[in-house]
């Protein structure tokens, strides 16, 4: 069994265990039908994957790798808030009528700040940092900015990233308030994994350790009987992660320089309805 299938495995019964239901509070999100879409949940889940020995794709399941890679890109390379950028139709809820997200994901990160080098974005400045400074503590993103927070159509999940470099090797820390777990959790998982590898490779250094925080890690109600199902599928052995060896700026990256060799999965295709 693959590390990232028994760290699945191990939280997804945790929750459905032992978790907290929320049936019993008022919610925001709801069912496409208008139902309100409750939750079991378990607070503060840490979860840690070793990139240099394993790529954490799950395997009970197929994890949609190259659209869970476009949209990494559409936040973290176009810094965009708009779904025309983005092939997927994962933010088509969320977005108005020009298909703004408003001012929430990659509008954040392309905002330039004043630092004593210069102006930067938050993504050039994690990368500057990682070339120039790589002994810094300070590699941080944030999107949960507060005084925009009204003008987001949706508030930011995975909103911060601290990247260290150790050894060689770089490091991060994911930091997510929410984790829809059934339909998010290995998707951002994957996503982080990705962007670790395409730092590193850029700034002449390995990928080492993703860490990833969950604050309020949930299975909603509707989704408890699939996961159960998927719960009983056979796991496969990890995926092997290739990525273009030639490309040495960020920009420059593609879905197609990074690829999953060896993919073996479960065909467990029960679609699960996004609550909203």
């Amino acid at each position: 069994m693959s590390k990232a299938d028994e760290i699945f495995i191990s939280n997804m019964r945790d929750i459905i265990d032992n978790g907290v239901a929320d049936t019993d509070l008022a919610v925001r999100p709801h069912w496409e039908d208008g139902t309100p879409a409750h939750t079991v949940k378990k607070f503060c889940i840490v979860n840690r994957y070793n990139l240099a020995e394993e790529f954490p794709a799950i395997t009970l399941r197929r994890t949609a790798f190259k659209s869970a890679v476009d949209e990494l890109l559409w936040i973290w390379q176009k810094k965009s808030n708009n779904i025309h950028d983005l092939k997927s139709h994962i933010w088509d809820s969320w977005a108005d009528e020009t298909g703004s997200i408003g001012k929430a994901y990659g509008y954040q990160l392309g905002v330039k700040h004043k630092y004593k080098e210069g102006m930067f974005d938050q993504v050039d400045r994690v990368l500057y940092d990682l070339k120039h400074n790589p002994a810094s503590r300070r590699i941080i993103t944030n999107i949960y900015v507060h005084q925009d927070l009204s003008e987001m159509h949706l508030y930011p999940c995975a909103y911060s990233v601290t990247f260290n470099v150790a050894n060689g090797k770089l490091n991060a820390i994911l930091n997510q308030r929410s984790n829809d777990m059934a339909v998010a959790n290995n998707w951002n998982v994957v996503q982080y994994a990705v962007l670790v590898h395409m730092f590193a490779q850029v700034s002449n250094l390995k990928a080492g350790e993703l860490v990833h925080v969950i604050a309020d890690a949930h299975i909603y109600d509707r989704h408890i009987p699939q996961v159960e199902r998927m719960l009983n599928g056979q796991t496969h052995p990890a995926p092997k992660f290739t990525i273009n060896p030639e490309v040495k700026d960020f920009y420059k990256f593609t879905v197609d320089d990074v690829k999953l060799e060896d993919y073996d999965y479960e065909p467990f295709n029960e679609r699960f309805e996004v609550a909203i």
